[in-house]
C-alpha cells in the first residue's frame, strides 16, 4: 500500500472517528451542560485515559513498534510471532494488576487529579463512583494498542483507524437511552456515560481479534511461571522494556502537564475543566487528521528504513509528512483562529450548553490554535527519533518544555483563566516541535529536498486569502443568535467550510502547487 492510500486510508477512518466523536460531545453538552457533574465524569474518564496514553498508546507504542518492525526485517515472520505471544503475555499480566490496584486507590486518584472538585461534594463523589467503573477501560485499550501496534507493522491501517467510532456510538447510546432510564429511576443520568465507557473498550477490543486471526497473528497468552520467566528473558521483550522506561518518562512529561492543568481548571470557575475538553474534541480533528494519520502510517516505515539502513529513504519520509503537515496544518490553524466561535455555536450550542459556554470554549479553541502546527509536526517529528530506538531526546525535549509551558501557565492564567492553559499548551507545543526539527536536522536524520520556500510562499498566500474570508463570514452572521434556527445555521457552516476548500485548493492550484507533485514526494 502506497504512502498516500495508507495516510488516506486513516484520514477518512480517523475522519467517522472524529465525526462521530464531535456527534458524542455535541449530545453530552446538549443533554448535561457544563457543570461540578460534567467535570466529575470528565476527570474520572480522564484518568484511565491517562494512564492508556501513558503506558499503552504512548510508552509501549513507541518502544514496542519500532522492535517489532526490526525483527519482522531482520529475523523473519516466525520469531515475530514468538516476540508478540511474549510481549502480550507480560502486557496482560501487568494490565490486570493495574486494573485492582486502580479500582481500590480511586479516591486518591480523583484527589490527585483534580482535586479542585471537593468544592462540590456531589462532584467529587461522583467523580470517584465513575473512576471505580471505568478504571478497567485501561486494560482494554492497552490490548487495543497492542494489537494496533501489530497490524499497523503489517501495513493493516484500517481496524486498528476505525474501532475509535465504536466507543463514540457506545458513549452516544449511553447518553441517548442510558441517561434517561437512569433517571426515571432516580439515579444521577451522567453515571450512564461511564458505562458506554466500558461498553465501547470492549467492543473496540473485540474487532481485533478476527484482524489478527486472519494473519495468525492473534497473540497466545501464558502466565505460568516458566512463560513469564521466558518472556522476561527474551531479548526482544528486555529491549522493548529497556526503551520503554525513557519513553515512559516522555510520556509523562505530556501527561503530568495534562495533570497540572486538569487539577488547576478544576479550582477555576466550575465548567472549566469541560469548556477546555469540548475545545480539545474540536482541535482533535486536524490533530487526528492529518498528525495522527501520518503518524501512524510512518512508524513503521522509518523503522523499517532505519533497519535496512537505508538514510536516504528515511530523511524522504519526513521530508513527505512535513510537507502535508505545512500544507494542511497552517489553513487549519487559521480556521481555528478566526473561525472558532462559528465552529463552537454550530456545534455545541444547543440544549443545556448557555451562550456563555461558546464564548468560554471559543476562548480555549483560539489558545489551542495557536499551537495546531506544532501539534500537528510533533507527530511526524517524534517518531524520526523513535524509529531510529532514540526515544531519550525527545524525552529531554519534552522535560524542558514541560517547564516552560508551566511557567506560561503562571503568566497567562491570571490573564486568561482556562483559556490561559489551553494558550500555554499551543505555544509550547511549537517550541517542542521546533526542538525535535533542529536535532533531525543536525544530527542529519532529515536533510530537506528542494522546494521548501517555493511551498512555504505558496501555502503563506493561499493561508491568507483563507484568513480574510473566514474573518469576514464570522462577523457576517451572528451564530450565537441562530440557536433557534440550527438548520440554517449548520447549512451556513457547511457552505462556509466549502468555500474554504475551494478558495485554499483553487488558490493553490493557480500559484503552481500541484496536488499530484506533492504526493509523489
Amino acid at each position: 500500500m502506497s504512502l498516500i492510500k495508507s495516510v488516506s486510508t486513516v484520514s477518512l477512518l480517523t475522519l467517522a472517528s472524529r465525526v462521530t466523536g464531535l456527534a458524542r460531545e455535541l449530545l453530552m453538552a446538549s443533554t448535561f451542560g457544563a457543570s461540578a457533574l460534567t467535570d466529575a465524569f470528565q476527570v474520572a474518564f480522564r484518568i484511565p485515559n491517562l494512564l492508556r496514553r501513558l503506558f499503552a498508546e504512548g510508552a509501549f507504542s513507541q518502544a514496542f513498534v519500532p522492535v517489532l518492525a526490526a525483527a519482522r526485517e531482520r529475523e523473519g515472520e516466525a520469531a515475530t510471532r514468538v516476540l508478540i505471544d511474549r510481549v502480550a503475555s507480560l502486557l496482560s499480566l501487568a494490565l490486570l494488576l493495574t486494573c485492582v490496584i486502580g479500582v481500590a486507590a480511586a479516591p486518591v486518584l480523583v484527589w490527585m487529579m483534580a482535586s479542585g472538585l471537593q468544592q462540590s461534594p456531589r462532584g467529587f463523589e461522583a467523580a470517584v463512583f465513575m473512576t471505580r467503573w471505568m478504571f478497567p477501560y485501561i486494560g482494554f485499550m492497552s490490548l487495543v494498542a497492542l494489537s494496533a501496534g501489530i497490524l499497523n507493522t503489517w501495513r493493516r491501517f484500517a481496524v486498528p483507524a476505525a474501532t475509535p467510532v465504536l466507543l463514540n456510538l457506545a458513549m452516544m447510546a449511553a447518553a441517548v437511552w442510558g441517561a434517561p432510564a437512569l433517571q426515571a429511576r432516580g439515579i444521577e443520568p451522567i453515571y450512564a456515560m461511564a458505562a458506554g465507557v466500558m461498553l465501547g473498550g470492549a467492543l473496540q477490543l473485540a474487532v481485533q481479534i478476527p484482524a489478527l486471526m486472519r494473519l495468525q497473528l492473534l497473540p497466545r497468552l501464558n502466565w505460568s511461571p516458566r512463560a513469564v520467566a521466558a518472556a522476561w528473558s527474551d531479548s526482544g521483550t528486555r529491549r522493548i522494556a529497556a526503551l520503554m522506561l525513557p519513553a515512559l518518562l516522555g510520556v509523562s512529561v505530556a501527561q503530568i502537564s495534562l495533570l497540572i492543568n486538569t487539577q488547576i481548571a478544576s479550582h477555576l470557575e466550575p465548567g472549566s475543566v469541560s469548556w477546555l475538553v469540548y475545545a480539545d474534541r474540536l482541535m482533535e480533528f486536524p490533530t487526528a487528521l492529518l498528525g495522527v494519520a501520518l503518524g501512524v502510517v510512518l512508524l513503521p516505515q522509518l523503522s523499517a528504513a532505519r533497519a535496512a539502513d537505508d538514510a536516504q529513504k528515511y530523511s524522504a519520509l519526513l521530508d513527505w509528512g512535513l510537507r502535508w503537515v505545512l500544507t494542511l496544518g497552517l489553513p487549519c490553524a487559521v480556521a481555528l483562529l478566526l473561525f472558532s466561535q462559528p465552529l463552537v455555536a454550530s456545534l455545541y450550542h444547543y440544549g443545556a450548553f448557555t451562550g456563555r459556554d461558546v464564548a468560554m470554549t471559543t476562548h480555549a479553541l483560539m489558545g489551542y490554535g495557536l499551537g495546531l502546527i506544532g501539534l500537528v509536526a510533533i507527530k511526524v517529528l517524534a517518531p524520526g527519533f523513535y524509529a531510529s530506538q532514540d526515544i531519550r531526546t525527545p524525552v529531554k525535549i519534552a522535560v524542558v518544555v514541560l517547564v516552560l509551558t508551566q511557567l506560561l501557565n503562571l503568566v497567562f492564567v491570571p490573564l486568561f483563566a482556562h483559556a490561559g492553559l489551553a494558550l500555554a499548551i499551543g505555544l509550547g507545543a511549537m517550541i517542542n516541535a521546533g526542538w525535535l526539527l533542529i536535532g533531525l536536522l543536525r544530527r542529519g536524520s532529515y536533510v530537506p529536498q528542494p522546494g521548501w520556500l517555493k511551498l512555504g510562499l505558496q501555502v503563506l498566500a493561499a493561508s491568507a486569502a483563507l484568513g480574510l474570508f473566514l474573518g469576514w463570514a464570522a462577523q457576517a452572521v451572528d451564530w450565537v443568535a441562530l440557536r433557534s434556527q440550527p438548520g440554517l445555521r449548520l447549512g451556513l457552516l457547511a457552505a462556509v467550510m466549502a468555500a474554504c476548500a475551494v478558495i485554499y485548493l483553487g488558490l493553490l492550484r493557480v500559484l503552481g502547487l500541484r496536488p499530484p507533485a506533492l504526493m509523489g514526494r
